[in-house]
């Protein structure tokens, strides 16, 4: 049983990697032809078809042999129709476990079907999310710091997906391919092994016990992965000189390079499904059951003050990952541009730091450790979440940044990244979702949705379900804000008064929604909050009561706010379009041309001759 389990586990590493790196090399690192895949690209989906079918084998492998483990019975017994059926639809392992097969054969199924940069990127992204799913069943909320410990485990698996599997991709290209692929990879790889190597320590650390578990089995493969990853990045450095030198070296010695690394990958995702059959040693005290850490995966902070709001953190691993990958995206643009010459206003990066961090302090700082435990805490990091970081993000104008400084095609026939994303936001989907009505329905209709349903309380069950959440806050008031702001492209162009309009609208459906909770006589969490039996939280309805009334005044403060900005930023048009007339009107006198006003009363006069000289 324990070899079929690490096989599985093995098979299912090895073929999802490679699967996620050759649809990272068909979209980013190979040349495309007009947003479509190029010859090139099109002979890799036969190595994506058997890579996610191995994938899917390896996936229910992996389901087979947890049913095995769970019943303690042979294989043999694990292949009852009732017992799997079971299992994937009652356990939580079994559910994700089952949703990555499935997202393996959909991905078999859709290979040879995709021609497209965007369909080939969202089929990507559908990948990692499957790669993911059974991450966040792979750490006991007993042991604690499970925010940190998950969200580690995620950013390395993608990291190392994006590594290994393009690593995986470039060994079987045509070596008239590489001159191009390979330098575009060098770029991502740094980055990847960065976030392999953070990620890992970080994960590790929190695993295990500098005092005792450093001497069990599961440290031992810990600290032989460790060695292989440093191997793989002095290989990695030796790549990027001989890039740098390629003219010098030749590519015969790099792609010898690539296949060694290749070969110690195999290794090291080897590893990676050996330990993963192996338990982390227990903390000390791990086995006195504390239901505040079962349930939250932490435990109950003392009673709330300023200071401890203020000053207290919790880290919240998966969402610090995505921040400083969104900042060092920024700075990295920022850098580009003034490298080049050009200037980027301070104010807007600014704003985005401001947005950034207001999000770390409401998911990872004090705002979030206590929004866990309280309804109305929860309420008031929803208000950052969703209407007070959005606005410095928005304002800080990624998306310009972002069209500023991605690279050029390398041939007029390319799209390449800049392109792509220029695609995507003049996409229909994009045109769909920037339209006033549906951005307004995402972001005040889904309050309804979430709070007056039962979606709340099991949503604040799970640890992923608590990320969804937020990740849904932020992106639904970024989007909102980008429709009524306006600063970066639109697919549209929104008139002042509609923005203003929907703003009007946005501020009194929140009131509508915070009356309603605040009136409301049951409790919307299903008994999550009452579960924790937080000492310093008694009257639960109380509570929700407050967090209504703090929703309603933290929610319109921002959104009188914008109304205000999008009012002067229609002034300020009218007067920038003034000015342009006035220009034209001077422009025109100044060459003996009639101005505009002139213009239309000679074309009136010569309507009014014609109509005359008609019968």
């Amino acid at each position: 049983m324990i070899a079929l389990e690490l096989f599985s586990k093995y098979l299912s590493l090895i073929a999802s990697f490679s699967t996620i790196g050759t649809l990272l090399t068909m979209a980013f690192l190979l040349l495309d032809s007009e947003g479509r895949l190029s010859t090139q690209a099109q002979k890799l989906r036969r190595l994506l078809w058997a890579s996610a079918l191995a994938w899917s084998l390896g996936a229910f492998g992996t389901i087979v042999s947890a049913v095995a483990e769970l019943l303690e019975k042979p294989i043999s017994d694990a292949f009852d129709a009732t017992t799997l059926r079971s299992f994937i639809t009652q356990v939580t392992l079994g559910q994700y476990l089952f949703f990555q097969t499935l997202v393996a054969l959909l991905v078999a199924a859709l290979a040879f079907r995709i021609k497209k940069i965007l369909s080939t990127v969202l089929v990507m992204a559908l990948s990692l999310l499957g790669l993911v799913a059974p991450v966040f069943q792979s750490h006991a909320q007993s042991s604690g710091s499970h925010g940190l410990a998950i969200g580690s485990l995620v950013i390395h698996v993608v990291a190392l997906s994006l590594w290994v599997g393009g690593i995986f991709a470039l060994t079987v290209l045509n070596p008239a391919d590489r001159p191009i692929a390979v330098p575009r990879f060098s770029q991502l790889a740094l980055w990847a092994a960065i976030a392999v190597v953070a990620s890992g320590s970080v994960n590790a650390l929190t695993r295990l016990n500098f005092k005792e578990a450093w001497s069990s089995t599961y440290a031992y493969i810990v600290m032989a992965k460790i060695a292989l990853v440093l191997v793989l990045l002095t290989i990695s450095y030796l790549q990027r000189r001989n890039l740098a030198n390629r003219d010098r070296i030749g590519w015969p010695i790099l792609t010898r390079l690539i296949f060694i690394e290749a070969l110690i990958m195999a290794f090291t995702v080897a590893m990676g499904a050996w330990l993963s059959t192996h338990h982390p040693p227990e903390r000390v005290g791990a086995s006195e059951f504390d239901p505040q850490i079962a349930i939250s995966g932490i435990s109950t902070p003392a009673e709330p003050t300023f200071a401890r709001i203020i000053f207290g953190y919790e880290p919240d691993g998966l969402m610090i990952g995505l921040l400083i990958i969104a900042v060092a995206l920024y700075v990295k643009g920022v850098v580009v541009l003034t490298r080049r010459g050009d200037k980027w206003p301070v104010g807007r990066t600014i704003a985005f730091a401001l947005g950034v961090s207001a999000i770390d302090f409401a998911t990872s700082g004090g705002l979030g450790l206590y929004a866990q435990f309280s309804f109305s805490y929860h309420m008031i990091a929803h208000m950052v979440l969703g209407m007070i970081a959005p606005i410095g993000i928005v304002l800080g104008a990624p998306i310009t940044l972002a069209l500023r400084t991605l690279p050029q095609a390398r041939q007029s026939s390319e799209r390449g990244v800049r392109g792509t994303l220029l695609t995507a936001l003049h996409s229909k989907l994009a045109v769909i979702f920037t339209n006033p009505i549906t951005a307004l329905a995402l972001f005040d209709g889904s309050l309804f949705v979430l709070y007056f349903t039962d979606l709340f309380g099991s949503m604040m069950q799970s640890h992923e379900g608590h990320l969804l959440m937020n990740i849904h806050f932020i992106l639904t008031g970024v989007l909102f804000f980008h429709v009524v702001l306006g600063i970066d492209p639109n697919p549209r162009r929104i008139p002042h008064l509609v923005r203003i309009v929907i703003v009007l609208a946005a501020m009194s459906i929140h009131a509508f929604f915070s009356v309603a909770l605040m009136s409301s006589t049951t409790l919307i969490d299903k008994g999550y909050f009452a579960s924790l039996k937080t000492p310093w939280l008694n009257d639960f309805l109380a509570d929700q009561r407050l967090g209504g009334s703090v929703g309603w005044a933290m929610g319109e403060i921002p959104i009188l706010l914008a109304l205000v900005v999008t009012f002067i930023s229609w002034v300020k048009d009218d007067s920038r379009e003034a000015r342009r007339i006035d220009r034209n009107a001077a422009r025109a006198a100044a060459m003996g041309m009639p101005d505009d006003l002139a213009q239309y009363n000679l074309y009136l006069q010569e309507l009014d001759k014609r109509d005359r000289k008609e019968p």
